[in-house]
């Protein structure tokens, strides 16, 4: 046996009884010493379900008729029967014997009463049962390893003289089922040094204890067990089973195949854990596959079989497939009523957006479980019928009278914060922390989310730091929660941070159990999530690297990813590598068309981009899921706007109803007036909001109008714009802003300082010019008027040199919208401090020469930086790539790409 001594290495030391100790889980007492009775007579706190009358005490019985009648009741599962009979034959007198205890603890553990074990254990020592009988010792440990005490089950192993196979394989289920896994292998190896051979039982447990380990560790031992069952000729089917269960879920399906595939006399379980092990590792068209072939084989599927392949159609979108599956549920009784069975055709029919469908299924099962009220309320979350969510809920907690649980409340929380039926919604934490579920991951990712919603990013991070173990989805979320909140800077420190705790746990392995186990590589979620954080900052260097981390996982051509990176590269200024990498994706979306015109619209390219929207309309003649959206118009809009295609841009919105089946909403209107509005045609941008349906939201056409008014000085029209706007959304900063500079670009000053008054009686308050360039992996930021940056004096020094440089080259400060009560030198000074420029200038001084420098502003740029940036990249040389809010300016040689149409 020696041979065997060293098949698995230590993963601990000797097992430790203290370890234990903190483990036990107290059960309700049913049994009682009868202070008034016999000294050994005990009766049940509670009465005893029996389907026959109780029998009378009989003195005369014999002992083997006892045991006999006890022995019948539990082969039959009659198991508060057989207590009764334990209880009946103490009170007669009767010793219990080492065939009576396994029969009444094996009752007990079937009710799970611990307490009743514990008193029975009690006898078992007082008759001298434990030390003498294996058997009654190896029952004592599983009923303590079944009813939560591990501790005690291990003092009852520790104590056994001798021990057959049976007491190794109880001790070690018992460690599995108390997620001890290391220690359950350390078990199992000292099995061997107690020169017991494994079973099949043992087997099945070391390949569940090495499925939970940390997949290196895991596989390696893994492979080790396997190997020992190839050299036994250990081949039961349920040996089999376990060992391809164990290969799958540490990611290797090949390997679960292979077993599979070279065991011939594969089971129902067999093909169940298969198609569940490719369905659960998102192998999904072969998980049906197989399903086919088990059909074929002549096995008949059961429920098992049925919520395991229908996430399969679920994700593949095989509606139809899914339903012809439900067909086949609906022939067979059994599967019926079956509620794990209800819970897979719930999610399947929810996650196809067939919610209508899935709720009959719901009502359709009488015996509702916890999942199927889970699957329902999550499909309804999902797709956000945020109140039938709530509503349902409550129906659950209070009318079924059922405990919610993580997953229903990790479900229930992003719909508690989307409805506006729900006001408090701070409550639902509230709620989390009275079930004892605010130490839950999935919930707390789901309140990390919803506090990041409601634009209390401060709390998520509060839960995101105080998280015992995070996985891939928490960080995840907290990268949105950055995004959403526009804390880009946040986002991509937070990747970083993610990457270094992942390389610490690589070299010295500390950190938490679950993130250990779970690497922490960013996935596709990851990277789309953070990409247009780059894309905000202009920050090309980073964006650059997670398209090179996206390639090497080979994540890029992923269609989401993909089209991120299309977005970035474009808001970035590099329109050539956006449409380089639209070429690259193979199989593109609606959303990756509609990136790419608005890319080509951005940067004024507008024939480019209705050439676009021209092969995106004859892509979707033969693929209807490429058919342009509501979003594609708006986008072809914007393009037409920006490049003064003004008849191709009205063709277009009065064809796309009879050509594309889409009607004109609020935003299409609103591109349109700017597109007239840009144009210089204000009165036809007012005459075109007069048309818009009186139900409709016309804050955007009438903001568009406001605009247009400012850029074209267009007094009176641009007051009728303000008073809507103003009655619509007073709290909006840049309504007043606009309508202000419309009056002191006239000369109109009082009027001026009367819309600034009112602002400022109104708390609203102007959101500061605020612009990004990246440097040397770093993005900078700048405020406008801010002397926070390191190098502010030298950047404003340089700024006032450039100024006077450029006077001599005929540049003229375009001093329109300062306030007039400001000397004409001030209002120099305070042009050279808005953000653009600064940025500009800390590019130019930290650069070298003939570098493109590029800038991302938050608002729009105003004239007298427009005009200075093409001085400034004609007397240095230096290309300019600028975004502000509404397009790029490309500055070159003294012009910009707009054509000063903007």
């Amino acid at each position: 046996m020696s041979c065997y001594t060293q098949l698995l290495s230590p993963l601990s030391g000797p097992l430790p009884l203290h370890t234990y100790s903190s483990l036990q889980i107290q059960q309700p007492t049913t049994l009682k010493r009868n202070n008034t009775s016999q000294p050994n007579s005990y009766v049940l706190n509670h009465p005893i379900t029996t389907t026959s009358p109780p029998k009378p005490i009989s003195h005369s019985r014999t002992q083997a008729s006892w045991i006999e009648t006890l022995l019948s009741q539990t082969r039959s599962n009659q198991f508060r029967e057989a207590i009764s009979t334990y209880i009946e034959m103490i009170h007669s007198g009767i010793e219990p014997d080492n065939f009576a205890f396994p029969a009444v603890l094996k009752a007990v553990t079937a009710l799970q009463d611990l307490s009743l074990g514990k008193q029975i254990h009690a006898h078992v020592v007082k008759f001298g049962y434990q030390s003498s009988s294996v058997t009654v010792a190896n029952t004592l440990v599983n009923v303590y390893g079944k009813c939560g005490d591990i501790g005690d089950a291990y003092k009852v192993f520790d104590g056994m003289i001798d021990r057959d196979q049976v007491s190794w394989n109880s001790m070690i289920a018992a460690l599995c089922r108390f997620e001890e896994w290391e220690l359950a292998l350390e078990a199992f190896r000292s099995m061997f040094l107690d020169n017991m051979q494994p079973s099949s039982f043992t087997l099945v447990s070391a390949a569940l204890a090495c499925s939970n380990l940390h997949k290196p560790d895991g596989l390696r031992l893994g492979k080790q067990v396997h190997a020992y069952s190839i050299r036994m000729c250990e081949s039961k089917t349920f040996t089999i089973n376990a060992l391809m269960s164990m290969y799958a879920k540490l990611g290797m399906v090949a390997y679960s195949r292979g077993v599979f595939e070279l065991f011939e006399e594969c089971d129902l379980v067999s093909w169940n854990t298969m198609i569940s092990s490719l369905s659960q590792n998102d192998q999904f068209s072969e998980a049906l596959e197989f399903f086919r072939l088990m059909v074929l084989e002549g096995v008949k599927p059961d429920g098992v079989t049925v919520a395991s392949v229908l996430p399969a159609c679920t994700h593949l979108e095989m509606l139809d497939a899914g339903k012809e599956i439900h067909a086949y549920v609906l022939r067979t009784n059994e599967l019926t009523g079956n509620s794990y069975v209800g819970s897979a055709l719930v999610d399947m029919y929810c996650n196809c957006r067939q919610v209508e469908s899935g709720r009959r299924v719901f009502n359709a099962v009488m015996e509702r479980k916890v999942p199927l009220w889970n699957a329902m309320i999550t499909g309804y979350a999902q797709n956000e019928y945020d109140e039938e969510a709530l509503n349902l809920f409550l129906e659950m907690y209070a009318a079924s009278g059922l405990s919610p649980n993580a997953t229903t409340m990790s479900s229930i929380v992003p719909a508690c914060v989307r409805s506006e039926a729900f006001p408090g919604k701070e409550s639902i934490h509230g709620f989390v922390i009275k079930r004892s579920l605010e130490k839950n991951r999935y919930v707390q990712n789901a309140l990390m989310d919803m506090y990041s919603r409601m634009g209390r990013t401060e709390i998520s991070e509060t839960i995101f730091n105080s998280m015992e173990g995070r996985d891939i989805v928490s960080w995840n979320t907290m990268i949105t929660g950055y995004v959403i909140s526009g804390r880009h800077d946040d986002a991509l420190n937070l990747l970083f941070g993610m990457q270094r705790v992942e390389e610490k746990k690589n070299t010295d392995g500390n950190g938490c159990d679950d993130e250990r186990r779970v690497p922490l590589k960013p996935n596709t979620i990851t990277l789309m999530t953070l990409l247009p954080g780059c894309a905000a900052l202009s920050a090309l260097a980073k964006g650059k690297e997670i398209h090179a981390y996206a390639t090497r996982h080979l994540l890029a051509l992923d269609v989401a990813v993909g089209s991120a990176l299309v977005d970035m590269y474009a808001k970035c200024g590099c329109l050539d590598l956006s449409r380089a990498m639209f070429n690259q994706i193979p199989l593109k979306n609606v959303i990756t068309w509609n990136v790419i015109i608005m890319a080509y619209g951005m940067h004024g390219r507008g024939e480019e981009a209705l050439e676009l929207f021209n092969n995106m309309v004859d892509e979707g003649r033969w693929n209807k899921e490429l058919r342009p959206n509501e979003v594609t118009f708006i986008a072809i809009f914007a393009a037409c706007s920006h490049s003064g295609m003004v008849d191709e841009g009205l063709n277009l919105f009065h064809k796309m109803k009879q050509d594309h089946g889409i009607k004109p909403a609020p935003d299409h209107y609103a591109c349109i007036v700017d597109l007239l509005g840009r144009a210089g045609n204000v009165e036809g941008a007012y005459e075109i909001i007069k048309t818009m349906p009186s139900e409709f939201d016309k804050a955007g056409a009438w903001s568009s109008l406001l605009g247009a008014c400012r850029l074209h000085q267009n007094v009176e029209i641009g007051e009728i714009a303000a008073n809507h706007l103003l009655q619509l959304e007073p709290d909006v900063a840049s309504h007043y802003v606009l309508l202000s500079n419309i009056y002191s670009s006239s000369g109109l000053w009082e009027k001026a300082m009367d819309v600034r008054r009112k602002m400022k009686e109104m708390g609203v308050r102007k959101e500061p010019g605020c612009s990004w360039i990246e440097f040397e992996d770093e993005v900078h930021k700048f405020l406008a008027g801010d002397l926070s940056h390191p190098q502010s004096d030298q950047l404003h020094e340089y700024l006032e040199t450039l100024s006077e440089r450029m006077k001599k080259e005929g540049y003229v400060p375009d001093t329109s919208c300062v306030l007039h009560n400001v000397d004409e030198d001030e209002k120099e000074t305070l042009l050279c401090g808005h953000s653009e420029k600064l940025a500009m200038a800390f590019g130019l001084l930290n650069t070298r020469p003939g570098t493109t420098i590029r800038i991302a502003k938050n608002l729009r740029v105003c004239n007298d930086c427009h005009l200075a940036a093409k001085y400034i990249s004609k007397m240095l040389d230096r290309e300019i790539i600028l975004r502000d809010v509404r397009r790029f300016h490309h500055f070159k040689n003294g012009s910009c790409s707009c054509g000063d149409y903007w």
